[in-house]
């Protein structure tokens, strides 16, 4: 090893642009992985870093190497998207969603019904769903078995409907937790047994926790350590922690909604990048395309359950 007066200043003070520590260190690192000799030292603006004169040439070569296949690395964040303001339309539609449970719960007559019997007409049986009740797919994700049932997907689910419909606006997102939820009950009752019964919005609702989780992925896929691991983690703790609430729910159908949301999350965001959101017109198509699915839906469930 050279002594103290062999030592020769590659970069750093006193040239162009003084190093920080974490440079120095770093470029100290790319030089000792190349068998090269190096110290840094304190100066009075910054650091230096010093090599030995008989590998000078060789260490400026190796330092510019190393600078040209990192440049522009990591890559910026890509610009952030302004979230849409409809949060009292999206709560209008959770309330909307209280009211009907509240409406299950009348003795109403309708289409030769004496009372209605919502949950045995809209539950998500398995051996009917096979057997073409298609509306029960959707019906399901309307009824709840009780109050606490209802609170607990309106206030957790909630939050992430709400972040939902602000990223990407309420018909796309409405369409999506509609697509995942119906999806997910589809996959459940093909892997349960015919006497399988579920209901209840949480297979939507772990959509929308997907969905939410799969745009962070596509979006920050270049920031692997920093970004996308997170929500991930998020949602599968969540998945954990509230996948088996209430006798009238199972995980395997929580898993299917979460499965479904992470793959329609994947797809839309990369049709976000090409094409951008929907025009407020297709927006309100998509919401009312929804409406009418959820209302065909029960209109069958009353007409041909």
């Amino acid at each position: 090893m050279p002594d103290d007066e062999e030592w020769r200043l590659l970069a750093g003070v006193p040239a162009s642009e003084p190093l920080s520590l974490e440079q120095v260190q770093l470029l100290g690192l790319v030089l000792t992985a190349r068998g090269i000799p190096c110290r840094f030292e304190p100066a009075e603006r910054g650091w230096r870093l010093m090599v030995a004169p008989r590998q000078w040439d060789t260490a400026g070569e190796e330092l510019r190497r190393f600078e040209e296949e990192n440049r522009g690395w990591p890559p910026a964040e890509p610009p952030s998207r302004p979230l849409v303001e409809n949060t009292l339309p999206t709560l209008s539609v959770l309330i909307l969603l209280a009211t009907f449970y509240n409406l299950t719960l009348l003795d109403i007559s309708l289409a030769g019904h004496h009372p209605v019997p919502w949950t045995e007409l809209g539950n998500a049986d398995a051996g009917r769903i096979m057997s073409g009740e298609w509306w029960r797919l959707v019906t399901a994700l309307t009824l709840h078995a009780d109050l606490l049932h209802l609170c607990s997907n309106l206030a957790i689910g909630g939050v992430f409907i709400v972040l939902l419909c602000g990223e990407l606006g309420s018909g796309l997102a409405w369409s999506l937790l509609l697509g995942a939820g119906a999806i997910g009950n589809l996959l459940n009752a093909w892997v349960q047994s015919p006497a399988h019964r579920s209901l209840g919005a949480s297979t939507a609702v772990f959509g929308a926790v997907g969905i939410l989780a799969a745009l962070t992925v596509v979006r920050y896929r270049q920031q692997v350590r920093r970004r996308w691991l997170l929500p991930v983690a998020a949602a599968l703790a969540l998945l954990a922690l509230l996948g088996t609430e209430g006798k009238n729910t199972d995980l395997a159908a929580h898993l299917f909604g979460f499965a479904v949301g992470l793959a329609l999350g994947l797809g839309t965001e990369y049709l976000l990048d090409r094409f951008g959101r929907p025009s407020r017109l297709l927006n309100a198509l998509l919401a009312l395309a929804s409406a009418a699915v959820v209302v065909g839906a029960w209109w069958a469930a009353l007409r041909f359950g």
